[in-house]
């Protein structure tokens, strides 16, 4: 049903990560430890997929709140998130590695004084995910499988960079959060981060890309003076009726004087994967490109 009440919470927390987390470059790869980890609780649903994607989905022994994919997560034990990490929980399944994100102190300090190994997961840009993705398999000692998993990557969005280029560029707001069938609390891509390099390599310009920031929140008037040609807006459900879909389509029309809304190029996209900086972006890239230039 469109964003929803639950879609739009999990929006505006995904929204919110990208503003606070810091996520400012890829950690270089940590030494191997004479024995690679065995149970690898993951708090970074990226990190997750990237653990699949190079094969070691079966030493992971539990994962975040928001871990969606694979579908194998589905059976494994959840321990909170970015906000709210179980600790005890944590603790009690006994890991020999955790994945966190940088912008959890308290976590890590507490992972720390209990023995327990980890690796700080940082991202920023669309290269730092397959940087990010060699690094945590040489931290695991999976190198080569990440490093073909990874390669998988760049190989499928230089593909996407390929089909688009001498096309047309749109000027585009990127839209990834606001609330259900309103202009209010509209949260966009600035000009830093995985999602503005996606827009770019698809094909789009970003309206907003001189704003060195992965997110902000803007006002309609802000929206209605950069003028956009598309709007592109990211929604974290799988799917939605038609009849939702054209709803939340049709509350932009209250912004008649952007040419997006005047000429129908009001996009929406569906899918948990959109905001997930991991091995899925190529599908993301795709996706962008069909919006921006059909």
């Amino acid at each position: 049903m469109g964003l929803g009440a639950r879609g739009w919470a999990l929006g505006a927390s995904l929204a919110w990560t990208l503003l606070t987390a810091q996520m400012l470059a890829t950690s270089p790869a940590a030494p191997q430890a004479p024995n690679a980890p065995r149970r690898i609780v993951s708090l970074v649903p990226s990190a997750t997929e990237m653990l699949f994607a190079m094969g070691a989905g079966p030493r992971v022994a539990a994962v975040s709140s928001y871990d969606r994919y694979p579908p194998e997560v589905e059976r494994l034990p959840r321990v909170g998130a970015l906000v709210d990490p179980d600790v005890e929980r944590i603790l009690s399944l006994q890991p020999d590695l955790v994945i966190a994100y940088a912008s959890q102190t308290d976590l890590l300090a507490q992972l720390g004084r209990a023995g327990i190994p980890v690796y700080v997961y940082r991202h920023g840009s669309l290269g730092d995910i397959t940087a990010g993705m060699r690094a945590l398999g040489s931290r695991i000692g999976m190198p080569d499988d990440a490093g073909r998993a990874a390669s998988d990557i760049e190989r499928g969005l230089a593909g996407v960079r390929a089909s688009v280029a001498g096309r047309p560029r749109p000027r585009t707001v990127l839209v990834i959060g606001r609330e259900p069938q309103s202009l209010r609390a509209i949260s966009v891509s600035g000009g830093f981060g995985f999602l503005h390099d996606l827009l770019d390599l698809a094909g789009g310009d970003n309206v907003f890309g001189d704003v060195k920031r992965e997110s902000m929140m803007v006002a309609t008037e802000t929206i209605l003076a950069k003028q956009p040609d598309v709007i592109l807006e990211l929604h974290y459900s799988d799917s939605a009726s038609r009849e939702a879909e054209s709803r939340e389509r049709d509350t932009w029309k209250l912004l008649p004087g952007v040419p997006a809304v005047r000429n129908g190029r009001v996009r929406l996209l569906y899918g948990g994967e959109l905001v997930v900086p991991g091995p899925r972006v190529v599908l993301t890239a795709r996706a962008f490109a069909r919006a921006l230039h059909r």
